[in-house]
C-alpha cells in the first residue's frame, strides 16, 4: 500500500504540479473575463421560485441573493413553450416555441428588461439557458422552415430520446445556423451576459466556434457554459463545462461503492483521460434542475454528507453551482411540468448561512479561485487512503490544506509533506471536512475541542468550545511558519 501511495503522489505532482502556475499541458484559446475568477453560479427556476412564478416576483429576491454572495444568475429557459405534445400541464421549459420572445407565464418582455437592469445594478451577471438543439413541435420554424429539421422514416419531424414534445434541428443547413446566431445576438444586444447551452455536444463544434466568435464582437466578456463534458468544445467556444463524470463519482462515493483512494485517482487521471484544456473551467455541482427532478434530492443522493460534498464543490478546482432552493435546504424533487413552489421557510439546517460562509471563504482565498487564477490541486497521501482525501492548493502565497473523511466513522490519520501547519496527525468526524489556510484561518469540522480556543468555524463543538486543530488561536506560530514556507516555495517556483 505504501508503494501505491508513493506512486499516487508522484503521478499527482506530475499531472497537477506543485506550482502556482498552470501545469504543463494543452490550453484553450479562450480568455476568461476577469469577473469569472471567483464567481459562483446560481441556477434560477423562475416557475418554481415564487407562488407567482414571474420575473417581477423573482426580482424581489435579488437583495437576498446579493447578501448570499452569488455572482451569476443562470435562468432556465424563459421562452414560450410549445403546446403540441406538451408534457404535463405547463410543459417543459426546453420545448422552445420562439427564441426571441418570453414565456407569458413569466411575464412580459418589459418585465424581463426591468429584471435584467435591476440585476445588473446589483452587480449580477445574467446568463440564459439556450436550447439550440431542438424546438417545440409547433414552433414557427416548423412551418416556415420545415427543411431545417431532421425527419423520421415517415417524413415527420424527428424526436430525440424520449423528448416527444420537441423537433430536432439539423445543423447541416447553413440558413438555420445564421438564424440561430441571430437569435442569440438579439439577447446579447439586450444586455444578457452569456448562455448556458443545453446538450451542447449534440451540435457541431464548428457551429459553436462561429457563434461565440460573432457574439464576442458584441460583448467580448460574455460567459459560455456547455452542458457537455467534451474537450473540443472548450478550445474556442466555451469558458466552462459540466462535470458529469465528477458528479457520478461523488454519488458513488456518498453511497460507499467507491472509496477516497478511488476519488484521488479520478482527479489524478482526469485531465489525461478527458483531454480537457488546462485553463478551462469545470462547473462543480451537487445538484441541478435535472438531478433534483429526475434522480433525487441532495439528501437522497448524499445522505448525511450533504454539507461535505457542498464544501468539496467549492474547494476543488472549478466554479461552484447552487441550484434554486439549495440555500434553503430544498429537500423535495420539484415537479418539472407542473407548478411546484420552493418552500423558502423549510431551512431547518441554516443552509443559507452555510453557503454564505462558503462563498465568503472562496472569495477571500485566491487559491480556491477558478483557473487560471486559482491554485492547482496537489493530492497528498495519508495513512488512511480508503477513508481520507487530502489535497493542497496554492497561488501567490495563499495556501490551503483541504481534508475530507468520506467514511461514516471518526478517523484519525497522518498526512506528511504539507506546508500549512506543523501538525501531521488529524482527526475528522464521520463525513467531516476541514480546510486550513496558511494565513491562520480554518473552515469545517473540529480535530478536537479545547477550552479557551477562539479560532471559530467549528461545526461539531456543541458546548461552545472551539477546535484546536486550526492554525489560528495558540497555533499562530504555525501560521507564521507556513507563510514563510509558502514564500520560499513561491520564490523557488519563480526561479
Amino acid at each position: 500500500m505504501k508503494r501505491n501511495l508513493l506512486l499516487l503522489i508522484v503521478a499527482t505532482f506530475v499531472l497537477f504540479g506543485c506550482k502556482s502556475t498552470q501545469p504543463e499541458g494543452n490550453f484553450s484559446n479562450i480568455e476568461h473575463p476577469e469577473w469569472v475568477k471567483n464567481a459562483v453560479i446560481y441556477e434560477v427556476n423562475i416557475r418554481q421560485y415564487t407562488p407567482e412564478g414571474t420575473f417581477a416576483a423573482f426580482e424581489q429576491h435579488l437583495d437576498r441573493l446579493q447578501q448570499l454572495g452569488v455572482d451569476v444568475l443562470w435562468l432556465m429557459p424563459i421562452h414560450p413553450i410549445g403546446e403540441e405534445s406538451r408534457k404535463g400541464t405547463l410543459g417543459s421549459y426546453y420545448s422552445i416555441k420562439n427564441y426571441c420572445e418570453v414565456n407569458p407565464e413569466f411575464g412580459t418582455m418589459e418585465d424581463f428588461r426591468h429584471f435584467l437592469e435591476a440585476a445588473h445594478q446589483k452587480g449580477f451577471k445574467v446568463i440564459l439557458d439556450w436550447v439550440a438543439n431542438h424546438t417545440s413541435r409547433d414552433a414557427k420554424w416548423t412551418v416556415e422552415h420545415n427543411d431545417w429539421y431532421y425527419k423520421d422514416s415517415l417524413g415527420n419531424l424527428a424526436v430525440q430520446y424520449d423528448w416527444t414534445d420537441i423537433a430536432r434541428l439539423n445543423y447541416e443547413n447553413q440558413d438555420l445556423r445564421e438564424e440561430m446566431i441571430a437569435a442569440m445576438k438579439y439577447w446579447i444586444e439586450l444586455g444578457v451576459d452569456g448562455f448556458r447551452c443545453d446538450v451542447a455536444a449534440e451540435l457541431p463544434t464548428d457551429f459553436w466556434n462561429d457563434a461565440v466568435s460573432r457574439l464576442k464582437e458584441i460583448n467580448p466578456d460574455i460567459f459560455m457554459l456547455a452542458e457537455a463534458e467534451k474537450a473540443e468544445l472548450q478550445y474556442d467556444a466555451f469558458n466552462a463545462h459540466y462535470t458529469w463524470d465528477q458528479m457520478h463519482n461523488w454519488y458513488a462515493l456518498a453511497a460507499g461503492t467507491i472509496d477516497a483512494d478511488s476519488i484521488a485517482n479520478f482527479y489524478v487521471n482526469y485531465q489525461n483521460r478527458s483531454g480537457m484544456p488546462s485553463n478551462t473551467i469545470p462547473m462543480n455541482f451537487t445538484t441541478n434542475h435535472d438531478q433534483n427532478s429526475w434522480y433525487g434530492t441532495c439528501t437522497e443522493m448524499y445522505g448525511p454528507a450533504v454539507r461535505q460534498f457542498a464544501v468539496l464543490s467549492f474547494v476543488v478546482p472549478g466554479m461552484p453551482l447552487i441550484y434554486s432552493g439549495q440555500e434553503a435546504g430544498l429537500d423535495k424533487r420539484l415537479e418539472f411540468f407542473e407548478k411546484d413552489v420552493i418552500d423558502w421557510g423549510a431551512d431547518q439546517g441554516n443552509m443559507a448561512d452555510f453557503y454564505r460562509e462558503l462563498i465568503e471563504m472562496r472569495d477571500k482565498h485566491a487559491c480556491l479561485w477558478a483557473q487560471p487564477w486559482g491554485g492547482v490541486m496537489a493530492i497528498l497521501p495519508s495513512d488512511r487512503p480508503q477513508e481520507i482525501f487530502v489535497f493542497e492548493r496554492e497561488v501567490e502565497g495563499d495556501l490551503c490544506l483541504a481534508m475530507f473523511n468520506f467514511s461514516d466513522q471518526t478517523v484519525t490519520f497522518n498526512v506528511e509533506n504539507h506546508l500549512v501547519t506543523r501538525d501531521s496527525e488529524f482527526t475528522l468526524p464521520p463525513h467531516g471536512y476541514h480546510i486550513i489556510f496558511s494565513i491562520g484561518e480554518c473552515f469545517g469540522s473540529c480535530d478536537e475541542c479545547k477550552e479557551g480556543c477562539d479560532c471559530g468555524d467549528c461545526d461539531d463543538c456543541d458546548d461552545g468550545r472551539k477546535c484546536e486543530g486550526c492554525v489560528d488561536c495558540d497555533h499562530n506560530d504555525k501560521s507564521v511558519e507556513a507563510k514563510e514556507k509558502t514564500e520560499v516555495k513561491a520564490e523557488t517556483t519563480e526561479k
